[in-house]
């Protein structure tokens, strides 16, 4: 380890944010550029700013219909670039629900291991639930091989006349977390594979930040667990339970904007769990995560 990222990682421990930024803006290497595995700032163009695996933005006609992906934005012009309209920079704007579906490859870019796999996805969102979304349920973030219950992460808003509650749900494969196949309705909340947060900080004009972490997955063991963060504050956890997550990393799509209406900006993939340090610290980073890769 470097003596520059030494150095952040004491400052961290001890919780000093400021110390620890002013430390990170010079360092050419650090824990938190180190983990980093995909990088999509939206600025200057819609392909990942930083990519272990394929850097290219995909839009297709709909999920079930991604081998007809092709490169870049949809034509018709549902999902765009914001140029300045970003948290930093530019950002991707969903403007209707219907729109196709845009995604990045999961193949390194979200990697995947098949024993003991740990990992923290972050991003930005900034949308009005109650003028914006419309009613039923929408996925900003989902990334999965095969469906939204099956070896899936992914985060909702759920717009119903009462409330908009916001969740983010960690399904292991399908036969792992329901294997009796119950009818979703017939299971407990307490057993649901979700995280909820009845009255989630967002709001017309406002960025909220996103991340979760997930460690101890495939061991075979009832040890995975999650935790969820909103705006650098711990939010919500699920587990111990069980994670088995079996992935054909070929397969596995980075979706974004599934019915979702609004602004998504710095979406970034990590290799490991950050420290609570480290999530507060990304969070107020004053360049985002893309002044982390700048040379």
């Amino acid at each position: 380890m470097t003596r520059s990222a030494t150095l952040l990682r004491a400052l961290l421990a001890a919780g000093t944010v400021c110390a620890a930024w002013t430390a990170l803006s010079g360092a050419q290497q650090h824990p938190l550029r180190e983990a980093l595995t995909f990088h999509a700032s939206f600025d200057g163009g819609a392909d990942a700013t930083y990519a272990a695996g394929d850097p290219s933005l995909y839009w297709a006609p709909s999920f079930k219909e991604r081998q007809k992906a092709a490169k870049g934005l949809p034509p018709g012009g549902e999902v765009r670039r914001v140029v300045g309209g970003g948290r930093y920079g530019d950002a991707l704007h969903v403007t209707t629900r219907k729109s196709p579906i845009v995604f990045f490859q999961g193949a390194q870019n979200m990697p995947y291991r098949t024993a003991n796999w740990s990992g923290t996805v972050s991003f930005w969102l900034s949308v009005d639930p109650e003028g914006e979304l419309e009613p039923g349920f929408c996925d900003p973030v989902q990334i999965t091989p095969r469906a939204w219950n099956d070896a899936a992460f992914f985060v909702e808003f759920e717009k119903r006349p009462e409330a908009i509650p916001f969740r983010l749900g960690v399904y292991a494969d399908f036969n792992v977390w329901n294997p009796t196949k119950r009818e979703f309705a017939e299971i407990p909340a307490g057993e649901r594979p979700l995280i909820t947060v009845d009255s989630p900080p967002f709001g017309r004009g406002r960025w909220t930040h996103v991340l979760f972490t997930f460690d101890r997955f495939n061991t075979g063991k009832p040890d995975g667990e999650v935790r969820l963060y909103l705006n650098g504050q711990p939010s919500g956890s699920l587990g111990p339970r069980q994670q088995t997550l079996t992935w054909d990393p070929g397969e596995t799509t980075i979706a974004l904007g599934l019915g979702y209406i609004g602004l998504l900006d710095e979406l970034s993939i990590f290799n490991r769990v950050l420290t609570d340090a480290e999530i507060r610290l990304l969070h107020a980073l004053e360049s985002g995560v893309s002044g982390l890769i700048r040379e």
